[in-house]
């Protein structure tokens, strides 16, 4: 099911339909000559929008939380020497109020504002009544209704123009990313909100430069809207989050690098190829669905089994068998160990849904 919300198409000074919005700066702004400089740097790239934070929310107290309303100068200099739009990340009503004072263009709400219902609440009332574009940072857990809700409370505040930023998601799994893509969800999000544009933050998904190009690669893949990417100066000597960030010259490298792909098929063989391909997949999908069908038929029957016989529905050593062989069955079938996972765990829970349905 789709979401109607009240958007308008988002035109940023010139740059409306454009494909991809690049937005990139600094972590934090640490000093004007950094600011200035970067951007300087920036606007020479295809590079529409700079960003920089100005107050830091740090998980630990004593670490670097940045430079706050003295920076907000150094941005307005930046808009004023480049043709550069600006925006800054904002938690609280004093945030917004500084950074409209100093002419900043978009503003954004954080990940870990966002996750909080509360403070979106609070920035909604004070948004209400302008005409500001912002950034909607999707909230750390994986949660596509808290990410949802607060699109819609700063859409309801009359707030038109809305960008959704997905930036990945906490995870306590081991992992080669700081924050787990899980492009499933901003792919629902679009599919939910078809008219709302999202852009994709490799900086803070990967936390380190060495995937950063694989991850901007895979949302141009996905047709998301844009990238929003750190990018400093002298990363080594960044107060924050120094891993993540790339200069800009490796960010113009890495965007000539990226292949942005077609949107649409024109060409009648193809898109009677295309056609078949898809038919193909639909036909396998019902049959899916049959033998889904079959597989919870019989999962019923063990449960009224169970329920005769006074057995527990879950049992371990049989889901740890169940996993351990689909994985190697999927394998040798070229599956990803991740996909195979997913899948079984998701019939999995259906099927304890359905014997608890018996049982009670």
């Amino acid at each position: 099911m789709t979401i109607k919300l009240n958007l308008e198409e988002v035109s940023l000074s010139g740059i409306a339909g454009k494909r991809p919005i690049i937005v990139s700066g600094p972590c934090s702004a640490e000093s004007e000559y950094q600011v200035v400089e970067t951007a300087k740097q920036l606007e020479k790239l295809n590079v529409h929008v700079y960003r920089a934070g100005i107050w830091k929310p740090r998980t630990r107290p004593g670490t670097f939380e940045g430079r706050g309303t003295v920076a907000l100068p150094w941005l307005q200099r930046v808009k004023k020497e480049t043709r550069l739009l600006i925006t800054t990340e904002v938690a609280n009503r004093q945030h917004i109020r500084e950074a409209l004072k100093y002419g900043v263009d978009i503003l954004w709400i954080g990940a870990r504002t966002t996750a909080n219902p509360f403070a979106v609440q609070e920035l909604a009332d004070a948004l209400h009544g302008l005409d500001i574009p912002v950034f909607i940072k999707n909230p750390i857990n994986p949660d596509i209704e808290l990410w949802i809700g607060a699109i819609e409370r700063i859409n309801r505040a009359g707030i038109k123009k809305i960008i959704a930023i997905h930036r990945g998601f906490s995870s306590y799994r081991n992992s080669h990313f700081r924050n787990n893509p899980q492009w499933e969800i901003p792919i629902e999000l679009k599919r939910r909100i078809p008219e709302l544009p999202i852009l994709t933050d490799p900086s803070h998904i990967c936390g380190t430069k060495e995937f950063i190009f694989e991850i901007s690669q895979r949302a141009m893949d996905l047709n998301f809207d844009g990238l929003f990417i750190e990018s400093h100066i002298n990363p080594e000597e960044a107060l924050s989050d120094k891993n993540q960030q790339i200069t800009p010259k490796e960010l113009g490298k890495l965007l000539n690098r990226i292949v942005f792909r077609s949107l649409t098929i024109t060409d009648s063989k193809l898109i009677n190829i295309l056609t078949k391909l898809r038919t193909q997949i639909d036909q396998y999908d019902d049959e899916l669905l049959d033998i889904f069908e079959q597989r919870m038929n019989i999962s019923e029957t063990i449960g009224k089994f169970k329920k005769e016989n006074n057995i527990t529905i879950f049992q371990p050593g049989r889901w740890e068998e169940i996993v351990e062989n689909r994985i190697k069955q999927g394998e040798k079938k070229g599956l990803s160990t991740e996909f195979i996972t997913k899948v079984f765990k998701a019939i999995h829970q259906e099927s304890i849904n359905r014997q608890n349905r018996v049982m009670n």
